[in-house]
């Protein structure tokens, strides 16, 4: 039996403490399915939780905020407890270079750098980053935006990124409808394939106009899915 972990002295428990019962909960005596966990096993609960964070404050529901939070950082703990193990980095190592890495993106705060505004901060914040990862090529930039994003927010920050770059211009409503027109071809054939690549040719237009627009794709896919379940539980009263 693991001995219980005492709360600190104002009945809170504190990082220290939450690193201690990670490392409690994978020790002999600990968890068995804790102990059974890999980087790869809980990874999609990291994006679970980080959904759950965004749909609390979506609905504004701060206790929930605060709890899903919570669950969040566990994850982080997680992850660095077993990565301790397999010597390959430490929770402190993990706020270390987090750290180092705001410091140094934002030398108009801690360095002698001057900006005007949110704009320039984020132009300094990526050009920082571009050098930080070596992203000499716009190949480069578009490659590091992570593959396991949802599609419509991957298609929307890599069009982002290549407009910035100047290889292509904003989205235009009639880029969009040349996308309409090319999926309904494919519809009338038997190629699938056409088909797929068609549909997803209109997705990345789509996409991309949204951008363009100012607005969130993600968002609002889901707020017009939302605007679907109220029209079905009205037809339902």
């Amino acid at each position: 039996m693991v001995k219980i972990i005492a709360e600190g002295c104002d009945g809170k428990y504190t990082i220290n403490q939450l690193l201690t019962v990670m490392e409690a909960l994978r020790s002999p005596g600990g968890c068995p399915w804790d102990m059974e966990q890999t980087h790869s096993s809980i990874k999609n609960d990291a994006l679970e939780e980080v959904y759950e964070v965004v749909d609390a404050i979506d609905t504004g529901d701060i206790p929930a905020l605060c709890e899903e939070l919570g669950d969040m950082l566990l994850q982080v703990v997680f992850h660095s407890q077993i990565a301790k193990e397999e010597n390959e980095f430490t929770f402190e190592d993990v706020v270390d270079g987090i750290c180092k890495k705001l410091i140094l993106r934002h030398p108009h705060v801690f360095g002698s750098e001057s900006v005007n505004n949110s704009s320039e901060v984020l132009n300094l914040w990526d050009s920082i980053k571009q050098k930080e990862k070596n992203q000499t090529t716009v190949t480069s930039t578009l490659e590091s935006v992570p593959k396991a994003f949802p599609a419509l927010m991957r298609a929307a920050k890599v069009q982002k990124r290549a407009k910035k770059a100047g290889v292509i211009e904003a989205v235009t409503a009639s880029q969009v409808e040349e996308s309409v027109k090319a999926f309904n071809h494919a519809l009338n054939t038997d190629n699938k394939e056409q088909q797929k690549q068609a549909y997803g040719n209109l997705l990345f237009s789509l996409a991309g106009i949204s951008e363009s627009l100012g607005f969130n794709a993600e968002e609002a896919l889901n707020c017009a899915t939302n605007t679907f379940i109220e029209g079905v539980k009205k037809s339902e009263l």
